[in-house]
């Protein structure tokens, strides 16, 4: 991985620092007086983190600006009016966030598709296309919810949030998240085949976000609940999602090991070894995120009910999940641990995970009921 040392920085990523720190302005010139010295604060921390993320992943420099610009059209196709998105052309069927999303979800099963043809059959070139469409499609996801964002606010001042507050936006969130890690693995360890398990989990996520929209009507914007009224959910939320992304990813790529071990489609997957090490990567920053996602939440719990703790199902669960992968971390990093009893291990994982984070919702009461189905 090259250093992130000035002297060693290309002329583009001087171009791109400044692109963001431009962005970052016309966003505190247009929106700074709705927000407090908390949110000024995330808007420079989040500049600073978008700065050294296209440094040090070099196709974020092209990726963050062009959603970045799809989003401008779309707000200035908007202008002040939200009832727009029903006839202009532009907004009805590209760039309104539900038109964005439904392409979001067309382009990941088309992809998944495209990856196991390209898998089976050995073709480099279907491979390709694959990868392609995973990117447009996550494109089409930042997109969204850059969207979402602005038309919140054109329902009302009161209503506007950050698209992280119910299952359809962070269901939105996680196929963005988990697709850029896998992308980012795929290219360093070129090995575009593991695409084919681990869009499976995102496919998966695209299911559930057309049920709960078609059936639910979920994609309707609602105003938040007051115990979402607060700064710490702009931080809490993605930083849990990173880590439900990489566990979701550790455990596909936890099947794709243990069907080589197996020789089921060994000669068509990267080697044994190269998913473990994957496996192991996206494991180690899953829980590096969601450990702060946790001690946010104790924070935010702090500050809502007055107690950090409280034992909640979801707080409890939440726990189970970090020791479940401290465990997994430690036996690998201090016991020596490899092979298909840490495969096995993260794909129970993720069963864990999906309990903690929805199982919880569904089955349990607690302070976290407003999250359920």
């Amino acid at each position: 991985m090259s250093t992130l040392s000035l002297n060693r920085r290309h002329p583009l990523d001087f171009v791109f620092a400044v692109l963001m720190v431009l962005a970052a302005g016309f966003a505190f010139s247009r929106y700074g007086a709705h927000m407090d010295y908390y949110e000024q604060g995330i808007l420079a921390g989040v500049t600073t983190g978008l700065i050294w993320f296209g440094w040090f992943w070099p196709a974020m420099r092209w990726f963050l600006p062009a959603a970045g610009v799809l989003a401008l059209i779309a707000t200035a196709a908007y202008g002040n009016d939200l009832s727009r998105a029903q006839h202009a052309f532009l907004l009805k069927y590209l760039l309104a966030s539900q038109s964005a999303v439904m392409w979001m979800c067309v382009l990941y099963v088309m992809s998944t598709i495209t990856y196991w043809f390209g898998m089976l059959r050995r073709s480099e070139t279907a491979l390709g296309i694959a990868s392609g469409m995973s990117w447009t499609a996550a494109l089409a996801a930042l997109t969204a919810l850059l969207v979402r964002w602005y038309e919140s606010y054109l329902i009302g001042a009161d209503v506007g949030h950050i698209p992280v507050s119910n299952l359809y936006e962070v269901f939105i969130l996680f196929c963005l998240i988990t697709t850029l890690m896998y992308l980012y693995y795929e290219a360093r360890f070129k090995a575009r085949s593991m695409g084919a398990f681990v869009l499976l989990v995102i496919s998966a996520a695209v299911g559930f976000i057309l049920w709960y929209s078609l059936d639910r009507q979920a994609h309707e914007i609602q105003p938040l609940i007051p115990a979402l009224q607060s700064w710490w959910m702009k931080i809490h939320v993605p930083a849990n999602f990173i880590g439900y992304g990489a566990f979701s990813l550790a455990a596909m790529l936890g099947v794709a090991q243990l069907l080589v071990s197996r020789n089921v489609l060994a000669t068509r997957l990267p080697t044994y070894e190269t998913l473990g090490d994957v496996m192991y990567k996206a494991i180690t920053v899953g829980f590096l995120f969601f450990t702060i996602a946790t001690i946010l939440g104790a924070a935010w719990a702090a500050d809502a009910w007055g107690g950090y703790w409280s034992w909640d199902p979801k707080e409890t669960w939440a726990l189970i999940v970090w020791l479940n992968y401290a465990a997994w971390l430690h036996v690998r990093l201090v016991k020596g641990w490899r092979g298909n009893v840490l495969a096995w291990w993260a794909v129970v994982g993720l069963l864990v995970t999906t309990f903690a984070f929805i199982g919880v919702n569904m089955f349990l009461s607690g302070l976290h009921s407003y999250g359920g189905l």
